[in-house]
């Protein structure tokens, strides 16, 4: 009978991210780029806005010819021009002038501030009656002061969302050198395992770990691949790993993770050429039976053959993994931004393990609650009705109805 090799705590699984390389650069265009990782730095060339801008429509003026403009004793100022939108100012403004602005428009030299139209009135085309004193600055944007020339905008191994493209377009990046997406393969293996189009006889089920690991691998930002299914054959399974790491970065095989006589990737891997296995067997529930295995410089993950289990442990445990071959420089591990909650009941737990609790978020007037909802690794519908996790340390004996604890978001 096989055994086990010695159980890992949680923590230290983290410790093998470095040894697995990143899976490289690309140059793409900023239009594919959002969800990507920054493979450079991206410092300004100039300065944004590359003028001083209004931010309001109104009057470009020199803020001290408004000071102490109320309604009853406005300031009167002759109206010298317009600023038209996308040109130079025709000329300055100086003291007891205004010049009329659109929001965008460039402040002419002499003005230092903004009128809102709501806070003048023209008396007739040259003169405008100001109701209201404005401090210098107000409603204009200086130059630069969104972004310096010189200042490193964006980092190397930080995510891009809109908001980065949007720096990138700015300063007139149509194409950005990014991390590749790490492509992961996936084989589900186990003689109970049918294609989803067909109907399961008695004793068989269909493939699901295939569907809910190509759409966590996307989510982390990895290129899944799916190898199909594989029965529980030696020579099959071996066959198929060894195709799979030929044309991946990483390899997740559910099923075949925990001890028995028909699981075989423990045999698969070490027929692997240079091939070492890091840990078989996690302190965590779900997922205990996990194997992470170094085949050349790539990871291959056993993940248990439960749908939920799989699940959870991709999440705690995989993803971080994908992140770093995707160029994150922090992978999320147990950095992940958590939600404050108050638990609805008592919930179990053993030491000497990291336990996982699924929990639906319910939200009251004054807080959050968190609902465990129970039942076995195998149970799909457990995790569609999940709003996320909640962790139990390693030396808690469960928690009490009452406490407050901090929910993982799926």
């Amino acid at each position: 009978m096989k055994e086990f090799f010695t159980v890992s705590e949680f923590e230290n699984v983290f410790e093998h991210i470095p040894q697995f390389p990143v899976a490289g650069i690309e140059t793409v265009s900023i239009l594919e780029s959002a969800g990507r990782v920054m493979a450079r730095d991206v410092t300004a060339d100039m300065d944004i806005p590359g003028f001083d801008r209004s931010t309001m429509d109104g009057y470009a003026v020199c803020a001290a010819s408004t000071f102490g403009a109320t309604e009853s004793n406005p300031a009167l100022l002759t109206i010298k021009g317009t600023v038209d939108m996308g040109e130079t100012p025709p000329l300055p403004v100086r003291p007891g002038e205004a010049l009329g602005i659109s929001t965008g428009g460039m402040m002419p030299p002499g003005a230092d501030s903004v009128v809102m139209k709501e806070h003048a009135s023209e008396i007739d085309p040259s003169t405008i009656e100001v109701y209201k004193s404005v401090p210098p600055g107000n409603h204009v944007i200086a130059k630069g002061e969104d972004i310096r020339k010189g200042q490193t905008v964006l980092s190397a191994g930080s995510r891009i969302r809109p908001q980065e493209t949007g720096v990138l377009a700015a300063l007139g990046h149509d194409r950005v050198t990014v991390y590749k997406k790490p492509v992961v393969g996936i084989i589900s293996t186990g003689d109970e395992i049918v294609p989803i189009q067909e109907a399961p006889g008695p004793a068989r089920i269909r493939d699901i770990n295939t569907y809910t690991l190509t759409g966590m691998i996307l989510k982390a930002g990895g290129i899944p691949v799916p190898y199909g299914l594989v029965a529980d054959d030696f020579e099959a399974l071996h066959q198929k790993c060894a195709e799979a790491l030929n044309h991946c970065d990483m390899m997740i095989i559910s099923g075949g993770s925990s001890v028995g006589a028909r699981d075989l990737t423990i045999d698969v891997i070490h027929r692997l050429k240079n091939s070492e296995i890091l840990i078989h067997g996690i302190s965590i529930s779900p997922g205990k039976p996990t194997i992470l295995a170094r085949v050349g410089q790539k990871p291959l993950w056993g993940l248990p053959g439960h749908v939920t289990s799989a699940m959870i442990v991709f999440d705690r445990v995989v993803r971080p993994f994908i992140e770093h071959a995707a160029g994150i420089q922090n992978p999320s591990g147990q950095k992940r931004f958590r939600i404050t909650a108050r638990l609805t009941r008592n919930v179990a737990s053993a030491q000497g393990r990291v336990d996982f609790i699924r929990v639906r978020l319910i939200a009251q007037e004054k807080e959050i609650l968190a609902e465990p909802i129970l039942g076995k690794s195998g149970l799909l519908n457990t995790m569609t009705q999940a709003d996320g996790l909640i962790e139990i340390d390693i030396n808690t004996e469960g928690l009490d109805k009452g406490a407050l604890v901090r929910v993982i978001p799926f």
